[in-house]
């Protein structure tokens, strides 16, 4: 057979799925590349992340006997077959990448929050998943890809087999801050840590406690290893945004601005998040109309 493989909206990130459908069906001896219009195929995959709101699917496939479309940009209930979920991922297919290993060492996530697919799609409880050698070999850096490792009943198993591989580590997604306590922070300690990631979403949730148990307890030196996404255009006030990324700032950690559903985002928003991703200097400013989009910046 011959595979063609198409990553509808890649955003400087590989394409898991691809990476594990191209491996599994490279161990059967089918030949398998990316997609081109100009050959003819027995199958192609359509894998797509984001929905239309963030990326739009433009590519129209004739030159195949059938098309499979997978990800959740199409489909949150999609899943891939067993067989192909736990074969390790073909990386050749992504060069840029090489010396970087993907995957998730749990699903799942207790939270359900409602701008999150995660806890809809995986379960509202985190579960262990693979171990590491399912997508690791000596590689010198690993990406957690879980949405929330911390509340898996096997973290802390987790967490050794990372201190194990010796490998730089960055919790891409996200670890829940509260639920840090002094035994998996110990353990963290022992990880080499690329960078660690929180979320700070809620506006109305004060986590500042939280994320002063975690300094007390880290030996994460850097500011800009210890990073914190701060979701915005969900139910909070330009007020509580700046207040959150001003506080983050203040304890020693690296906010990021995300929008939510960032079309419908207010200027002001999308401005907020220019300057602060940006990493340009931020004031302190506890007034909305000290605020002001377009003035001199510093």
């Amino acid at each position: 057979m011959k595979i063609g493989l198409i990553d509808v909206d890649s955003h400087n990130f590989p394409n898991l799925c691809l990476m594990k459908l191209s491996a599994y069906h490279k161990a059967k001896g089918h030949t398998v590349e990316w997609w081109n219009t100009k050959e003819r195929y027995d199958l192609v995959y359509k894998s797509r992340v984001f929905t239309d709101t963030y990326s739009k699917d433009t590519i129209t496939v004739t030159n195949a006997e059938q098309v499979i479309f997978g990800g959740t940009g199409y489909d949150t209930k999609n899943r891939l077959p067993p067989e192909v979920e736990h074969s390790y991922p073909d990386y050749s297919i992504y060069p840029q990448f090489f010396g970087i290993a993907y995957g998730f060492l749990s699903r799942g996530c207790p939270r359900n929050c409602g701008f999150c697919i995660v806890s809809g799609k995986e379960g509202r409880k985190s579960v262990k998943v693979a171990d590491l050698s399912e997508f690791w070999k000596w590689q010198p850096e690993i990406k957690s890809m879980d949405a929330n490792l911390l509340a898996c009943p096997d973290h802390e198993n987790l967490i050794e087999q990372l201190i194990r591989s010796r490998a730089w580590v960055d919790f891409s997604q996200g670890l829940d801050i509260r639920l840090v306590n002094r035994d998996n922070v110990s353990l963290l300690n022992r990880v080499r840590i690329k960078a660690v990631h929180f979320a700070w979403d809620n506006p109305d949730e004060d986590l500042t406690g939280y994320f002063q148990r975690f300094l007390d307890l880290t030996a994460i030196k850097s500011s800009r290893q210890r990073r914190v996404y701060v979701l915005t255009n969900y139910g909070s006030t330009h007020e509580q945004d700046l207040y959150r990324v001003n506080t983050l700032r203040a304890m020693g950690f690296d906010p990021y601005v995300m929008i939510y559903e960032r079309p419908t985002a207010p200027p002001v928003t999308r401005h907020l998040q220019r300057w602060v991703n940006n990493k340009r200097l931020f004031y302190a400013v506890p007034r909305f109309e000290d605020y002001i989009p377009g003035r001199k910046e510093v």
